[in-house]
This record gives C-alpha cells, structure tokens and sequence, in this order.
C-alpha cells in the first residue's frame, strides 16, 4: 500500500523581470513521479536547490503543483488538503514554530491543545514523545536556551503529536554537531514501521543509513530511483579491486598488472614497508582475481589483501549528477 504518490508533478515559478515585467520561467520540480510504501523510511537525496524542498512543499499542500497530481494516506494534496493535514507531521526545522519563552513540555502541551487532543492523551502523548526524543531530562527547561539540535528533535516531537501516519522530514539534521545529528537519526530511525516518513536530505551517509529506498534528484528530475545498494550496483562500472602485495618493486608490479587482459587501469596509491597497495578497475572482476592470483604467484610476490571495491552511495551521487557536489 502506498502512503505517499506523486505522477508527473511540475512546480515552475516566475522571475519578476525589470519594472515588474514577466520574466523568464524557472522550473523547480519537472515530472516527478514516485511512490512511497507505507512503513518505510523514503529520501529524496539532492543538492541544494535540486528541487526537494519545493517537492516537499507541494506533497504538504504548502505550494499547489503546476501540473501534476500527489496523494497523502490516500488523499489528494489540492481537492483535499484538510484530510491530508490531519494525516501529515512535518519539519521544515529553524527556530520558527517553537515558543523560547516557555518549556519544551509547555510547547508540546500548547500544540496538542490546538489539534484538539484531549487532556488525558495529550499529557500521555507529551510525556512519550519527550522521552523519544530524548528530551525529558530537559522537558521544564525553556526553549531559548536549547541548541540547534535540541530545537529539531523538538520540532519532530510537535510533528507528531497527533500520531500522524506520514511525516515529512525537510533536512532535518542541516546544520547539526555530528552528536546532534545521531540523536536525531536514532529518533527517525524509530518511527518506521509505525509511520512512513519521506526525508528529504543531502548528506550521502544519512540517506544510506536511514532509507529503505531513495530517489536522486537533479535540476528538478528524478534521475534514478531504487534501495541504497540497488543505486550502488546500477553504478558499479569500474568493478574495482584493492590489492595489497609483498615481495615485488611497486612500479614492476604495477607494471605486470596492466598487462592483465581482465584489468583496465592500476592505481598505486601507496607503497611502504616492502608491500605495495594498489586499486584496479576491471572489465571483469572474477577474471581478474584469477590473473592477479596466478601473475603474482608466479613472480614470487605475496597477496596480503584482496577486496573488491564496492560503490558507495557517493558514488552513485557524483556519477548520476555529472559530479554535482553534496554534502558528506
């Protein structure tokens, strides 16, 4: 079952030109077609200004598609908005949409009261989220004096209150200390299978880590779209080995490699203590274990290392976005 879909959604804006003119069009998202499983964890991983937050904005019913149509639990964004906000939590993350003045709880309670929760569940409610985000040890604490950090897990807390089943997550840990940003990945990680959240993000190891599937997108298109090791091996051209071997000159054997019909370039990235450690890219890695093996033995060098290479999900990003660059 689907708890997210987009067909065909396109969001183009207008750049004023002089003297308030219309100016020429710019299209931010262009025919963005995806769908979400309910219970999972989907990103959509990008550069900064690819086309995400806008995706994100349409799918919350905070900006209406150009063209195009999208659903949420069922219920389209534009003929149905009030149905799909009832079902939706999101985080858009700064300070805005948190009061400093009082406590995190105080927050929590104010919030819960305008979506109408009644008193008993509310006060349940507050208390189970504080502890999820791990925030009870400073739920009487004011806001103002929270960090960046503390202030998301906050948001994602207030996001849930009504126990929404989708959750939209727009970069949610931008800017975070890198202890910051586990504790709030920890926090999402818990929400599945219980909700389905869509994130978007563009930190390569936060998407590898936290999504069961993920779509790239570049200048507004999705560009591919599949699991984390699915992306990888769709780009795995190089097929690459690591290799480490002692007894024989770096430069000879680098040498002899290359003459491998199954190896199409060496590397020979270091070279210390008697053993010299190399990176091959093969037409065919199986072949070429075979003929590095053999060639080795026969010139009396020692394999100490060998590994295949694989992808990573920069990779994949880099060789997908013509080497757009992102965050890592």
């Amino acid at each position: 079952m689907h708890a997210i879909e987009a067909e065909h959604l396109r969001r183009t804006f207008q750049r004023r030109g002089w003297l308030r003119r219309r100016g020429r069009e710019i299209v931010a998202v262009d025919d963005v077609t995806f769908a979400v499983e309910a219970g999972t964890i989907y990103g959509l991983l990008g550069h900064n200004g690819a086309g995400k937050t806008t995706t994100i904005k349409m799918l919350s019913t905070l900006l209406i598609p150009t063209s195009g149509r999208a659903s949420v639990a069922g219920f389209d964004v534009v003929r149905q908005e009030r149905e799909v906000r009832r079902r939706l939590g999101v985080v858009l993350g700064g300070d805005r949409g948190l009061y400093g003045k009082i406590s995190a709880r105080d927050n929590l309670l104010y919030f819960g009261r305008l979506y109408g929760l009644p008193r008993e569940r509310l006060l349940r409610r507050v208390e189970e989220l504080l502890e999820l985000v791990g925030l009870a040890d400073r739920a009487d604490d004011r806001v103002e004096g929270f960090s960046r950090g503390m202030k998301q897990r906050l948001h994602l807390a207030k996001a849930l209150l009504h126990d929404p089943p989708v959750i939209f997550l727009d970069e949610p840990t931008i800017g975070l200390d890198p202890a910051a940003a586990v504790s709030l990945r920890r926090a999402i990680k818990a929400l599945a299978p219980e909700h389905t959240v869509l994130l978007t993000t563009h930190y390569l190891h936060e998407a590898d880590e936290l999504c069961d599937r993920i779509a790239i997108i570049d200048h507004g298109r999705i560009v591919l779209e599949d699991t984390p090791s699915g992306i990888k091996r769709r780009v795995d051209t190089d097929q690459r080995l690591r290799l480490r071997v002692s007894g024989l000159p770096a430069a000879t054997l680098a040498a002899m490699l290359e003459s491998c019909p199954a190896v199409r370039s060496v590397a020979l990235p270091a070279s210390r203590d008697g053993e010299a450690e190399l990176v091959l890219k093969c037409h065919d890695r199986a072949r070429a274990i075979d003929e590095v093996v053999g060639l080795v033995h026969r010139q009396g060098g020692r394999i100490e290392v060998i590994e295949a290479l694989e992808p990573t999900l920069e990779d994949a990003f880099l060789a997908l976005t013509n080497g757009a660059v992102a965050c890592v």
